[in-house]
């Protein structure tokens, strides 16, 4: 009986392929934007991303996020180094700033200070130069992604730059994770950051904390907590808030899932009219077969299995179509280092489901109401 179910659906080919691309885009839709919510929100988070070394990052109470903090004064930094558990603890600086290249374009740019002998504070790798280059004078590292957008098409190494009435001169490009904001990110020692952004009395963003016990680094936090009084958190704890803050601050939330839904809804709507109406031309045969002793379960089962194909063939359509735009612009900055997370593919699996269902249980309503005798009127 399921070979006959399926020799009825793919017998009109125009139903079959409606079916299919109905449940191929909603799957699309559902899967591609998702991924693009979920990567936009960790985007949140990539200041803390891009300091791999830090355990523990401490800051002052009304601070948020990375590029939402409040400065502290110096003597925060010997505070934190006096608390038991604490193996080294460095300064660390961000600051917005104006940069003027050599061609006259005005761009603004994130400045972080890393600490001037160890330079924890810089992302993990380099795509061109070394990290040593910042033991040059006026030295500073150039992010990827920011390359692409202040020099499209050519190298930056070795161009001078004006920031802040300062020379800066880029000589080395780091890889990092984008910001939410995709913001040029200029990297450089702590002490030459004080100077490109001068400001109030109190410079110092955060702490940078490692643990003599990584493995504690949450016990280590309530410690640094309670003996400074300043707001200590773990490097998973701060990411957190990173996508917290973007998901209450911003309507990306609300846009993405208007557009989810409406995947959702669209995919419901093709679907159910293609089934609806490839069940109401089948009718007479579903007639036939409850005609010659054919059940209701069996015709059940029959119409599970057409759903069952259309959903297996559309679903996987939909993911690989998600795959290959992530993969097409995989070279665009925008979506450097896009991943569908393994959670995406599951949920619409589960939306997929619940249409087929849905659709599925309103078009076999008429098949089960049919009498067989209707077939010989």
């Amino acid at each position: 009986m399921i070979w006959i179910a399926i020799r009825m659906l793919t017998g009109d080919p125009q139903k079959f392929f409606g079916l299919v691309f109905g449940i191929a885009f909603s799957t699309l839709l559902i899967t591609q934007q998702l991924t693009i919510f979920v990567n936009l929100l960790e985007r949140g988070a990539s200041g803390v991303y891009n300091v791999s070394s830090a355990d523990v990052w401490v800051m002052d109470p009304v601070s948020r996020t990375t590029d939402v903090a409040y400065a502290m004064p110096s003597t925060a930094l010997d505070k934190v180094r006096g608390v038991p558990g604490v193996e080294w603890a460095v300064p660390h600086i961000r600051a917005q700033a104006s940069v003027r290249t050599k061609d006259g374009d005005l761009e603004g740019v994130a400045v972080i200070g890393v600490d001037d002998a160890t330079l924890i504070g810089l992302p993990k790798n380099m795509v061109e130069g070394s990290i040593d280059v910042l033991s040059q004078p006026d030295s500073v590292i150039i992010d990827d992604v920011g390359t692409t957008r202040m020099f499209p098409g050519q190298s930056p190494i070795g161009e001078r730059l004006e920031l802040n009435d300062q020379r800066a001169v880029i000589r080395g490009i780091a890889d990092a994770v984008p910001s939410f904001t995709s913001t040029v990110v200029l990297y450089t020692k702590y002490s030459q950051a004080l100077n490109y952004v001068p400001g109030t009395r109190n410079r110092l963003s955060f702490v940078l904390v490692g643990a003599e016990n990584p493995a504690g680094a949450k016990a280590l936090s309530e410690k640094i907590e309670e003996e400074t009084g300043l707001k200590a958190q773990t490097r998973e704890e701060f990411a957190r808030d990173g996508v917290q803050f973007i998901i209450e601050n911003t309507g990306i939330p609300l846009n993405f899932g208007i557009t989810v839904a409406l995947g959702f809804i669209v995919g419901v709507a093709i679907v159910g009219l293609t089934f609806s109406l490839f069940i109401r031309d089948n009718i007479k045969q579903f007639g036939a077969l409850k005609a010659i002793g054919v059940t209701n379960g069996k015709i059940r089962r029959m119409v599970a299995a057409q759903a069952g194909l259309v959903g297996l063939i559309g679903y996987g359509l939909g993911v690989l179509g998600t795959v290959g735009f992530i993969q097409a612009f995989s070279s665009d900055p925008t979506f450097k280092g896009f991943y569908i997370p393994w959670q995406i593919p599951l949920i619409s699996a589960a939306a997929v489901t619940i249409i087929l269902a849905l659709t599925g249980w309103l078009a076999l309503r008429s098949v089960l109401k049919t009498e067989p005798a209707a077939v010989f009127r």
